[in-house]
């Protein structure tokens, strides 16, 4: 191996350093976010192909790092670029699962109730007081990639007129409309 990588010239080198190690941390972002979620099997094998591209790397500049600075410049920039697509990625698959807390008044509380159901959806209202009125709380517990299209809806259909608090939920048992 090292062979082939010391007839390579330095910019191609550099390249595939830097590729290598943008594959390298988004796979590492990816694996975080899956041990965060509960998917421990799928981590494991992320986590092992990382491993391997990270040797595979680091044996790559170890030895020219002195010599070379422009490889340890594309191996910074593969890592930053990694850190970057690879929460990018995660954020378009969006693992888990989210808690809404929604806040409206009893007009916005009928329109979003009548939109979750029909969305197949379960929910809670909780009634209670705001500073001036008389308000709401829905509660909604849903998959994190459907949360952007729904909160979209909702503030849409309330005219942007309902108070939102989104969080990620570790776990949960039962529950109407839940995802198993």
């Amino acid at each position: 191996m090292s062979v082939f990588l010391d007839s390579l010239p330095t910019i191609v080198l550099c390249l595939v350093v830097c590729a290598a190690k943008i594959i390298e941390i988004s796979i590492q972002s990816l694996k975080t976010c899956m041990m965060v979620k509960g998917q421990r099997l799928a981590a494991v094998g992320l986590g092992f192909l990382e491993c391997t591209i990270w040797g595979l790397v680091i044996s790559t500049i170890i030895g020219t790092l002195g010599d070379n600075m422009f490889l340890l410049l594309f191996y910074c920039v593969g890592y930053a670029s990694g850190l970057f697509i690879g929460s990018w990625i995660e954020g378009k698959i969006a693992l888990g699962t989210s808690n809404l807390q929604l806040i409206a008044n009893d007009e916005n509380t009928a329109i979003i109730i009548e939109y979750v159901k029909e969305n197949g959806k379960g929910y809670t209202v909780f009634e209670g007081h705001g500073s001036k009125e008389k308000m709401n709380m829905i509660l909604i517990v849903l998959r994190r990639r459907e949360m952007s299209k729904v909160l979209r809806d909702i503030r849409e259909k309330c005219d942007g007129k309902v108070f939102v608090v989104a969080s990620d939920v570790s776990k949960y048992a039962g529950g109407y409309g839940m995802i198993k």
